[in-house]
């Protein structure tokens, strides 16, 4: 994104053999430029690929490809930033599955499924992993529902197992739900916020759960997609509608009036992701071809223009992360690429 290109490169490139959707860093200080790709075939083999970057000679390898079944609608490394916790990542799809990173050989490691008695299931459209307990992990589903897992990881005879149980189940929107994200605010473990078909952002307690607070209403009722929490100041959040061109930032001290409205992409956005080091920036991307990075220091005076844009992406970017440990990359997906761009 810079633009002279020094010693190092600014951009690294690594092309799937399939297209790709879901993708996430891992955050493991040993384990640098190290992401994992989820494939999106319309039938029910896909796949999940681990790649990482050889600093050396500069090339993206695969290190681990493993099936799953059906696309992965988002794939999390375990947010543990000392490397003391099992090497684990988890998918979601049909089921939460958790896995244990391998190379070349990555074991499912425990399938966790809430409709124990019927044949039927609601697929989960997302999840998130605890920052502050990562044997806390929240899903959301179709079904209306969101379900706050409880991990236990353990190391028994010198291998590692993991294993989960429901903690709560809740009727979080009166539509599917499509996101949760856990908040920082309040300790950083109890607090979750949702967005759904039915056009709401819904903030939860788990020391609370017979009610919720509304902090934002689309007034046209569209679904809203994707939901994430500013990194540093838990007091804000975006979300985006299906098939808006604008990110929404919301302050949960104001609720339902959106503090600031980033509206430059040229077609609908895809993704979301708050700095992991600095309260005021947000990178978004879309099917425009761009990723685009806002500073969004000057709230509530509008915001006008993105400060940096990446505009060589050669289809439509589905997917935008900024590395959690590594805070001057961000990764982004389109077609069969992945590419992380130095910020």
């Amino acid at each position: 994104m810079s633009s002279t290109a020094g010693k190092r490169k600014e951009i690294y490139k690594y092309l799937a053999p399939w297209p790709l959707y879901s993708m996430n860093w891992s955050v493991r200080p040993d384990k640098r430029f190290r992401l994992a790709l989820g494939s999106f075939i319309e039938e029910y083999n896909n796949k999940v690929q681990i790649i990482s970057l050889d600093e050396e000679s500069s090339e993206f390898s695969a290190k681990s490809t493993f099936d799953h079944p059906y696309p992965t609608t988002k794939i999390m490394w375990i947010p543990d930033s000392k490397g003391i916790y099992p090497d684990l990542l988890a998918t979601s799809g049909d089921y939460l599955r958790v896995w244990r990173a391998g190379e070349p050989d990555t074991r499912l490691e425990c399938v966790l499924n809430n409709n124990k008695n019927s044949d039927f299931c609601a697929p989960l459209t997302s999840f998130d992993w605890n920052e502050v307990d990562p044997n806390l992990v929240g899903t959301s589903s179709i079904d209306t529902t969101c379900t706050i897992w409880g991990l236990e990881t353990g190391q028994p005879h010198a291998r590692v197992y993991v294993a989960g149980h429901v903690k709560t189940q809740l009727i979080a929107h009166d539509k599917e739900v499509y996101d949760i994200a856990f908040s920082r605010a309040g300790g950083g473990r109890d607090m979750f916020a949702s967005v759904g078909a039915d056009g709401s952002v819904r903030m939860f307690d788990l020391r609370h759960l017979e009610h919720s607070t509304i902090i934002y209403e689309d007034p046209a009722h569209t679904a809203l997609l994707r939901l994430a929490w500013n990194k540093q100041d838990p007091n804000y959040l975006a979300t985006v509608a299906m098939d808006s061109c604008e990110v929404i930032i919301l302050d949960v001290r104001v609720p339902c009036t959106p503090v600031a409205r980033l509206s430059n992409h040229r077609a609908c956005v895809n993704g979301i992701a708050w700095a992991p080091h600095s309260s005021c920036h947000i990178c978004t991307a879309g099917d425009d071809h761009q990723a685009l990075i806002w500073d969004i220091q000057q709230m509530p005076r509008a915001i006008e223009d993105p400060i940096l844009a990446y505009t060589a992406a050669e289809g439509e970017v589905n997917q935008i992360q900024w590395g959690a440990t590594q805070p001057d990359w961000i990764a982004i997906c389109y077609n069969k690429a992945c590419e992380i761009l130095r910020v």
